[in-house]
């Protein structure tokens, strides 16, 4: 299995629209740019849609993180990998055929992952945690930017982290929701490997720096992996 580090997906849930490739330029030292798919049905709000995921596609060399809360994955999946997603991840909650999917995705080349809400226990991955390549934990009930991390995430994360040891699986797992300087150790040392932070990143003074920072802040949390 690959050496864990940390990767940060600053979510442009939180970037200025209305200069965006100003700030997807800020942060080209990312890991991922995090794109929040909402659909007024799976959640409470709307957000990005296919076209954004075309323009972060041409504004930006950084891989795309498409997180697709939306009720109809099984029929929608495919408009985001034409549109240029690297990574594309489905809540279970919503797939009605996530395996299909999951097929789907990597038939385009592009990397899979699965979702889970706060209210949604490790055990829903047991079917399907062999064929992803990365877990997204949400440590906020979605639908908005800048709510508080649920700690009760810090478990979850552990659980999932031992399921892939247990199965030998290099799995990554990404926490979005509530994650920044203050509590960013702590979720690596559960077994987090990616990080979504949104607020935390632009509503800085210096985005570009605050990536960094938050990576410099996670990495000790590495350490707990082989204590």
């Amino acid at each position: 299995m690959s050496a864990p580090v940390v990767r940060v997906a600053p979510s442009i849930l939180s970037a200025d629209l209305l200069n965006l490739g100003r700030d997807l330029e800020a942060i080209s030292g990312a890991d991922f740019i995090h794109i929040d798919v909402m659909d007024g049905h799976f959640t409470p709000n709307l957000t990005f849609g296919v076209d954004t995921v075309k323009a972060c596609k041409r504004a930006s060399t950084v891989p795309l993180d498409v997180h697709m809360m939306v009720t109809n994955p099984d029929e929608s999946v495919s408009w985001y990998l034409d549109a240029g997603a690297d990574m594309v991840t489905v809540h279970l909650e919503a797939a009605r055929h996530p395996h299909r999917i999951v097929s789907e995705i990597h038939a385009a080349g592009a990397q899979a992952g699965v979702v889970l809400n706060p209210g949604t226990p490790a055990c829903a991955l047991d079917s399907i945690l062999e064929d992803v390549d990365m877990v997204l934990l949400m440590s906020v009930d979605p639908g908005f930017g800048g709510q508080s991390f649920i700690e009760g995430t810090i478990r979850k994360i552990s659980q999932v982290r031992s399921m892939a040891r247990e199965r030998g699986k290099d799995l990554l797992i990404e926490v979005d929701g509530g994650v920044s300087a203050a509590n960013v150790e702590r979720v690596v040392a559960a077994g987090a490997d990616v990080i979504v932070a949104g607020s935390a990143v632009f509503g800085s003074a210096d985005p570009a720096r605050e990536v960094a920072r938050l990576r410099e802040l996670g990495t000790p949390g590495l350490a707990a992996w082989n204590a």
